[in-house]
């Protein structure tokens, strides 16, 4: 006993010497070693393998293993660094993305700004700068017309303007312009409506001093707009101001307002005086025509008088004596044994009667 379970026992004493057991060799792992021996007959028995085994194809575990390589082999967080870095690189390149591509439109163009220096220009179509903040892009619309209105169609001193013929004309006007050069426009000038409508006024004032007050307030408007508008370009040009004025417009062009009642009365007077000389005009040449018609006519009477002096003279008589007694009333009286001229139907048969 003390051989199997005291304190002399050896190692494996009992399996040892046992070893035609019928549970096989003391290892217990029923063979797993490579001995020879028996079946353990409380081994493991041969497991099935499962559809989702090694082997077969299963959708969930080849959705992580492609997300798994897609992350170099492990998932964010999984090799130690913390998921904000990751977040933190997604954003930084969609920022770079979004501020680096940019889309100009057709009546557009892009002003980039490098460290706030000009750095050229994106014309219209897909552009690539450098991300912000190193490079800003600022959009023009370069095709867009802008209306500035110059001035108020009620008393203003500001629109009070001194004609050539030195008479005081109360003008509003209106100014289109548009963007030519965009790195001007926004480098050039602080304040371009400003500025604009500045050279405007001075140009406007410039071109009525030398005008009447007629043509100011008459049929002198197209040109005094044409003449503003040439003086406006070259006032802008010379600024490198990168705007082109497109036109100027006249809205409104009349006396000040404690004369203009005056003035009505002194341009209709004028109205009806001009409509006196036109109808003066047209008599004179209504009756200059008529005398010329007559020298005609008696050029060419004159003509055949020369030819046939005697029955002119006599044509003539008779023309004349017509034209005189048609307007008069007449009494003939008819003389015995004188035949009428006109063989009237009361004379014929009287004469007739007479004769049998």
């Amino acid at each position: 006993m003390n051989k199997i379970f005291g304190r002399g026992a050896q190692p494996g004493g009992l399996l040892n010497e046992n070893q035609n057991s019928p549970w096989g060799s003391g290892g217990g792992s029923g063979g797993g070693d490579g001995s020879e021996g028996p079946p353990n007959p409380w081994g493991q028995p041969p497991r099935k393998r499962r559809p989702g085994a090694a082997g077969a194809a299963n959708p969930l575990d080849e959705l992580f293993r492609k997300g798994r390589d897609r992350f170099g082999g492990h998932f964010p967080g999984s090799d130690g660094k913390p998921y904000w870095l990751y977040g933190l690189g997604i954003v930084v390149l969609l920022w770079i993305v979004f501020t680096s591509l940019h889309v100009i439109g057709s009546q557009e163009r892009g002003v980039i700004t490098r460290f706030g220096k000009y750095a050229g220009t994106l014309q219209p179509g897909m552009g690539l700068t450098f991300p912000a903040p190193i490079d800003r892009v600022q959009k023009v619309d370069v095709a867009a017309i802008r209306p500035l209105p110059i001035g108020s169609t009620g008393p203003n001193d500001d629109n009070l303007i001194l004609t050539g013929d030195e008479n005081i004309v109360d003008m509003a006007y209106q100014v289109r312009w548009n963007i030519k050069d965009p790195e001007r426009f926004l480098f050039r000038l602080r304040d371009p409506e400003k500025m604009i409508g500045e050279v405007a006024q001075s140009a406007m004032r410039e071109t009525i001093a030398k005008v009447s007050l007629n043509d100011a307030i008459g049929s002198g408007r197209a040109e005094i707009e044409q003449r503003t508008t040439e003086r406006m370009q070259q006032v802008l040009d010379s600024y490198g101001a990168g705007v082109a004025i497109q036109g100027v417009s006249i809205k409104q062009s009349d006396p000040p307002d404690q004369v203009n009642d005056a003035f009505k009365a002194v341009s209709a007077a004028q109205q009806d005086a001009q409509s006196s000389i036109n109808n003066a005009r047209a008599y004179a040449l209504q009756t200059a025509a008529q005398a010329q018609g007559a020298a005609a006519a008696f050029d060419k009477v004159y003509a055949q008088y020369k030819l046939a002096p005697e029955v002119t003279r006599r044509r003539m008589y008779y023309d004349t004596m017509e034209q005189v007694l048609s307007k008069v009333d007449k009494t003939i009286v008819e003389a015995p044994g004188v035949t009428p001229y006109l063989p009237l139907p009361e004379v014929r048969s009287r004469a007739q009667g007479t004769v049998q």
